[in-house]
């Protein structure tokens, strides 16, 4: 039982939060208290941090869940987006845009909408898949639309049967 009991303390001493005061262990210096924010980290080098002051920041929450986001930074960082509820199960549909410069300084713009059909940005940056290598023979274009008006055929047929009420049948087996 007193194992028990020393192997939960032990347990409870090691899941307690470990706090990264700043100072080295064989530094006899006071120790500061522990950083309470969440901000972003201090650069480890002499690197000075750049501060980068917001031009603007919009948020507007409707009731109705519908919403409209601006943001700009003095960098030349911008997002704007608005949403709404109409999705299924009232999933949000989102439509919106950003840019950026890259460390390469090319400007980078992506229009984009989310909503049923997923994620979908349009940019001139982003890559493109290559034209297929080489022209599809015609025989084979002619086996699709052959496939094609097959599958049609027997939906039609399929949806003409289930118009028709069939009729009992009248053979029945004999008795035992």
């Amino acid at each position: 039982m007193n194992f028990l009991i020393l192997a939960c303390v032990a347990s409870v001493a090691i899941a307690a939060p470990q706090y990264s005061y700043g100072v080295p262990a064989e530094s006899s210096e006071e120790v500061a208290a522990p950083q309470t924010s969440y901000g972003a980290p201090r650069a480890a080098s002499s690197e000075e941090v750049e501060f980068v002051p917001i031009l603007k920041d919009d948020r507007v929450h409707e009731e109705d869940g519908t919403y409209n986001f601006d943001f700009e930074a003095a960098n030349g960082i911008r997002f704007s987006q608005a949403g709404s509820p109409d999705g299924d199960d009232d999933a949000v549909i989102k439509a919106g845009e950003y840019s950026y410069t890259a460390p390469d300084g090319t400007e980078v713009h992506v229009k984009f909408v989310a909503d049923e059909n997923g994620f979908q940005p349009q940019s001139d940056v982003l890559p493109v898949a290559p034209e297929f290598p080489h022209p599809i023979p015609q025989f084979v274009l002619d086996q699709i639309a052959f496939a094609a008006e097959e599958d049609a055929a027997a939906a039609r047929a399929a949806e003409e049967d289930s118009d028709e009420v069939a009729a009992p049948s009248t053979l029945y087996g004999r008795p035992n």
